[in-house]
């Protein structure tokens, strides 16, 4: 059976850009419901590194995106809303919150995707007022973020009777290979909920190994610190260090991760015995930023003087 490349190529873009426009409008919509609640919220509930991990989870839970979150927390600590240690614990959690979208999409409830997309657009045609506009666009992004994924999932099944595809795929069990075909997917579409999501749609189709999903996903992890690296230009160097300790826990949990795949693959399997891959990358996923933020947890007073002494505060200089 011949497969249309091109065709496949072509509906994989479009379910791509649906997802994300789906992805971006859902963050918009929380942020203008959440909106100054977010910032009260972190700044109130992250006085110490429990409850700033807890407030980074549930704010990326919330918002969807854990750039996002980690992006206004180097906003936050640039203003002086946050300390630099209050923003490690925030990012900390924003990578265990991340995980939850994983989960979800595991479900593969791309069919019903029209359900959510029918109620938010009733209810963004009948209401006036921006509150319930705003309720309206989340339900109606939250379906077409599942019809994006859905179309990605049809894109891809040809691929089925593809062996070069399967050699290729193959090839990602390589764990540094998978890392870095990982990291640059996201570098090039800025979302490592994308690319998750992909992976996730591949098992569906029987096209991905959990080892080769693994890997992929750990790229994933450390592609989306490029966004919040750049969103540290400018920024005061407490925000810099934010971005450099989001860069160095992603780094040091993947070089382990790496090291220790097949333990880890081990353990996914043991947690989650289901033969759904889907359902395994998805908790691997969790897994694996959960037992980071456990890593890191005794070592963050460490790394806060650490950064402190090579990227200390400047010192205003008084005025003569």
């Amino acid at each position: 059976m011949e497969i249309d490349i091109l065709k496949v190529v072509l509906t994989l873009a479009a379910g791509l850009v649906v997802f994300l426009y789906a992805l971006n409008l859902l963050s918009d919509s929380m942020k203008a419901v959440a909106g100054e609640k977010v910032k009260n919220f972190l700044g109130r509930f992250t006085r110490n590194l429990f409850t700033a991990i807890v407030s980074g989870t549930i704010v990326t839970i919330l918002l969807d995106s854990s750039s996002a979150v980690i992006i206004m927390t180097i906003a936050f600590v640039g203003a002086g809303v946050l300390t630099f240690r209050q923003s490690m614990g925030v990012v900390m959690g924003a990578n265990i919150g991340t995980t939850i979208s994983s989960q979800i999409i595991a479900f593969d409830i791309g069919e019903w995707s029209a359900v959510p997309m029918l109620v938010g657009f009733v209810i963004l045609f009948v209401s006036k007022k921006a509150r319930p506009q705003a309720m309206g666009k989340i339900v109606f992004s939250t379906g077409l973020l599942f019809f994006g994924l859905y179309v990605m999932g049809e894109a891809v099944s040809p691929l089925k009777n593809s062996d070069a595809f399967e050699r290729w795929m193959a090839q990602m069990e390589t764990p540094w290979k998978g890392v870095f075909a990982g990291l640059v997917t996201t570098l090039v579409i800025q979302s490592s909920s994308a690319t998750v999501g992909m992976v996730v749609q591949l098992s569906h189709e029987g096209l991905i190994s959990l080892a080769a999903g693994i890997a992929i996903m750990m790229g994933a992890e450390l592609g989306t610190c490029s966004d919040t690296l750049f969103a540290t230009l400018g920024q005061s160097r407490s925000a810099i260090k934010t971005g450099i300790f989001h860069l160095f826990f992603n780094i040091t949990s993947i070089f382990i991760g790496v090291l220790f795949i097949g333990a880890f693959t081990k353990l996914v399997l043991w947690l989650t015995p289901s033969d759904a891959i889907a359902h395994q990358i998805a908790q691997a996923h969790m897994l694996f930023n959960i037992m980071g933020v456990l890593l890191f947890l005794p070592l963050v007073g460490t790394i806060n003087r650490l950064l402190d002494t090579w990227l200390p505060d400047k010192v205003p200089v008084p005025q003569t």
